[in-house]
């Protein structure tokens, strides 16, 4: 099939006449799968137990005869006005105790037996409908978990957390010691006393709050489960998935991979942020880690303007192309839009289209139709995968914890934090995967641990016997400092890290905002957020803080240890120091970057399997960038695309047509502003290796170990 091409499709929003105009419309634009039915439930069921599958058994049939495969929504995102007339007890309560009313999408209580027992309900229907349907490839089960209601603090969710309590800690005793309640008399004699983290008169127990915030996690991932299981009983074997959202506190990604049969991610890049595509770039990969290197889907993104920031601009010529490309070289088997055909009325209507309100005679259209049939013209690329040799840690829990009131700082930002450490491996052109502490760590040559707050025993040893090995180890401030119920290791901070590092920290000392200091030594530049009282134990002094408070004291360290080494930096480097310091960080562990010497804003990755090794280049920038090639390759878009008249792929896989082209062999790239290249070894180009000069020498490619 290829890259899968296409978007989410609402037909139900147009009449009928319409339909057949989509079909033609989706050959023209080479689509090939699209997501259907996701805020359906109300056309579906339009009254209690009265099903109308008639319009979309209509559909599917259209969508089959045009060899559009079809990613099916259970359509359980959105409950239909009456479900809420008849049991208003499915409606979700905030910390104060106010309900969420119907007239918007996820107005539901996870926790709601009612909610569950309808959502199954209408799936069994579909299941049992749709299940050997020929345009079916792979099931959507709900939509954007937790987007909105990601929490519910209503009186079924308080009995349900009760359960879930009793499951996770046995006795009441065994819950007093996790959540401290000997501070402030919150011990509880039953599990009856127990309530959600509801509003309080002044900070609630922050024990209570994570595991809130976990078993929140956990009810939305038992409804999914439940329809999964209904799935599984009446279509065996077709895969499901449901689209996560990036930066996404409430879903523990990691923790859905392992029920996930293909990761798929929303992601939406800000055209008035410039640097928005490293945000993309980091969720791409834990996209593409979370599952050890598997192919995922990209199942939405704008093909224009958004309808829901402050400000709403549209990409401007050439991003959507290069943003979906950029998708595809961290790993994406599918690039998809919200939606196909932009709606005239509700809350989306100045949310961009495939076909925007003006119709086929747009930019937005040409460019999307442009995309198709260029990813189409390269479909050996789906299945590959690509490798990485340095890892960045990234934990739910830990974040949760340290984002959390009552710290030391509330400007410790997660997200914000990781993004600072991913940031100079993807300027220095290095892959990078994005892991949960618990993961294996043997096969990576260096592992970053952005500010790890919440750490356990057990990641502790692993982290401490993958330096023993030999491995590299750069860990930045507030590290270890508490365990899985947020309290503070004993035997000073960061207390399990503490052999490793070879160092201690006596005090916490957060700068004011706006603040900065200074630090010298082997490292140089500003810094600002955080700074620390640290107290080497063998570590050697690398840089120290050459004024503020703490002038004179360590700020960034080095520590042998077994065969490997560590790193500390107690402060927030400025993006210059910190470059430069992982840049040697990376030396001495013997990373090198997918290709040497690119320009700036210049982004390279590799994708290798069975279909060949392919390299990708794209430019960020605005402006003509040169890149040298480490070897002679083949250019595969430039006039590589599939013939103008004819149709996508098709969902078996079909052979295009396509225009007769000698692709030549070429040592140096020209990238225009948002240029992508995508290039491959003759020996990946069937004919091109039998071509005079095209045999490359065995061995030499362009992916760093």
């Amino acid at each position: 099939m290829g890259i899968a091409y296409g978007a989410d499709y609402n037909p139900e929003q147009w009449p009928e006449e319409v339909w057949a105009q989509d079909l033609e419309l989706m050959r023209r634009a080479h689509v090939t799968m699209v997501t259907l039915g996701i805020f359906s439930w109300a056309r579906a069921e339009p009254r209690p137990g009265t099903y109308d599958f008639g319009w979309l058994d209509r559909v599917l049939d259209g969508l089959d005869g045009a060899g559009i495969a079809v990613c099916l929504a259970t359509m359980t995102a959105s409950p239909p006005p009456w479900l809420s007339r008849l049991h208003p007890g499915i409606l979700p309560e905030d910390a104060d105790g106010r309900r969420r009313w119907p007239g918007a999408r996820q107005h539901y209580c996870p926790s709601s037996p009612v909610y569950r027992e309808h959502a199954g309900r209408l799936v069994e229907r579909l299941a049992a409908r749709y299940a050997g349907h020929p345009a079916l490839a792979l099931w959507h089960i709900g939509n954007e978990y937790g987007c909105h209601t990601h929490q519910c603090f209503c009186p079924v969710s308080a009995r349900h957390f009760r359960r879930w309590l009793r499951e996770r800690y046995g006795t009441v005793g065994a819950l007093n010691d996790a959540w401290s309640t000997a501070f402030w008399s919150q011990s509880y004699g039953d599990f009856e006393e127990v309530l959600p983290p509801r509003t309080a008169p002044t900070f609630p127990n922050p024990a209570q709050q994570l595991d809130y915030q976990r078993f929140s996690d956990r009810a939305l991932l038992e409804c999914f489960l439940a329809e999964k299981a209904v799935l599984a009983r009446h279509s065996p074997g077709v895969p499901v998935t449901t689209n996560l959202m990036p930066d996404h506190r409430p879903v523990d990604a990691f923790a859905w991979s392992a029920h996930m049969d293909v990761m798929a991610l929303d992601f939406y890049q800000d055209p008035f942020v410039p640097d928005d595509h490293i945000r993309a770039a980091y969720n791409f990969d834990l996209m593409r880690s979370a599952r050890g290197g598997q192919p995922w889907l990209l199942l939405e993104q704008a093909p224009g303007a958004v309808n829901w920031r402050a400000r709403n601009g549209p990409k401007p010529p050439g991003a959507m192309r290069l943003w979906s490309w950029q998708a595809v070289a961290q790993g994406a088997d599918a690039v998809l839009f919200f939606q196909w055909r932009q709606s005239l009325g509700g809350a989306e209507k100045f949310h961009s289209a495939v076909v925007p309100h003006g119709g086929t005679g747009t930019r937005i259209f040409r460019e999307a139709a442009a995309l198709g049939r260029e990813l189409a013209s390269v479909p050996r690329i789906s299945g590959t995968r690509s490798r990485a040799r340095v890892a960045l840690l990234a934990d739910w829990d830990s974040r949760r914890a340290l984002e959390l009131d009552s710290r030391p700082s509330t400007a410790l930002e997660q997200p914000r934090l990781a993004l600072d450490h991913y940031r100079p491996l993807f300027e220095a052109g290095v892959a990078c995967d994005v892991l949960p502490p618990g993961r294996e760590l043997s096969g990576y040559r260096l592992v970053v641990v952005p500010s790890l707050y919440l750490l356990t025993a057990a990641d502790a040893r692993r982290l401490t016997s993958y330096v023993a090995g030999g491995g590299h180890l750069l860990v930045s401030f507030f590290s270890g400092i508490v365990d899985r119920c947020d309290r503070v290791h004993p035997g000073g901070c960061p207390a399990p890290l503490r052999e490793v590092l070879g160092l201690w920290v006596e005090e916490f000392w957060p700068l004011e905002e706006g603040a900065t200091v200074h630090v010298h030594g082997a490292v140089r530049g500003r810094a600002d957020l955080w700074s620390e009282v640290i107290v080497a134990e063998g570590a050697e002094v690398l840089a120290r803080f050459a004024d503020g408070a703490l002038a004179g004291g360590p700020a960034v360290t080095r520590h042998g240890y077994g065969r490997g080494t560590a790193w500390y930096v107690g402060t927030r480097l400025e993006p210059a120091a910190l470059r430069a310091l992982l840049d040697e960080v990376r030396a001495a562990a013997g990373v090198r970057p997918v290709l040497a010497g690119l320009p700036a804003g210049v982004q390279a990755t590799v994708r290798e399997g069975a279909g060949g090794r392919f390299l990708f280049l794209l430019n960020h920038e605005t402006a003509a960038v040169e890149v040298a090639l480490p070897q002679p390759m083949v250019s595969l878009l430039d006039g590589g695309g599939a013939d103008s008249t004819a149709g996508g792929s098709g969902r078996g896989g079909a052979p295009m047509r396509r225009q007769a082209v000698e692709r030549a062999l070429v040592e140096r790239v020209t990238l225009p502003g948002r240029g992508v290249a995508v290039l491959s070894g003759a020996e990946d180009v069937p004919g091109a290796a039998d071509r005079p000069g095209g045999q490359l020498p065995k061995g030499r490619t362009a992916q760093g170990p």
